[in-house]
């Protein structure tokens, strides 16, 4: 048992979620779900908790009504080695949400996340503050990481 696990709290969708999820990554599984019985407080039978894992990371998720909705005050990092990877999960994750500006989208449940390519960081930091500061310029025009672009724009070309 890993010592945090994100829990993430949905009105009556977990399930919908958790699916969803394990199909945009490989490396995925539901590990287990709970049930409502009699005694609820939802209908019986539906979803309470599910535990799943994605890239060997624990979660979970509840139905527990619409209480509370996700913000952009937490979202998920997916760190990527390719382009391609880049706009595998883009594409993915984005399907019935919002793109958003440097990276960032909200998935058609409102979670957000992160999709950037781990050069991003190396480039960041950089001792060279103009590499870096050229870098961030545009990184801060892009909706979608394009690694291409980075590496143009680092090389000043």
């Amino acid at each position: 048992m890993q010592k945090i696990t994100p829990f993430l709290w949905f009105d009556n969708q977990a399930e919908e979620a958790v699916q969803f999820y394990v199909s945009v990554f490989k490396n995925s599984e539901i590990i287990k779900i709970i049930r409502y019985g009699d005694d609820g407080p939802g209908p019986n039978g539906t979803v309470m908790t599910i535990g799943f894992m994605i890239e060997s990371q624990e979660f979970a998720a509840l139905n527990g009504g619409p209480q509370f909705r996700f913000s952009q005050a937490i979202s998920f990092v997916v760190n990527c080695r390719t382009q391609e990877e880049v706009d595998e999960y883009w594409e993915n994750l984005s399907a019935g949400g919002e793109k958003q500006p440097c990276g960032w989208l909200k998935d058609k449940f409102g979670v957000s996340w992160q999709v950037v390519p781990g050069i991003l960081s190396e480039m960041l930091n950089d001792k060279d503050p103009v590499k870096a500061g050229r870098v961030m310029t545009a990184m801060l025009r892009m909706n979608k990481i394009d690694i291409q672009v980075l590496k143009q724009v680092y090389n000043g070309t």
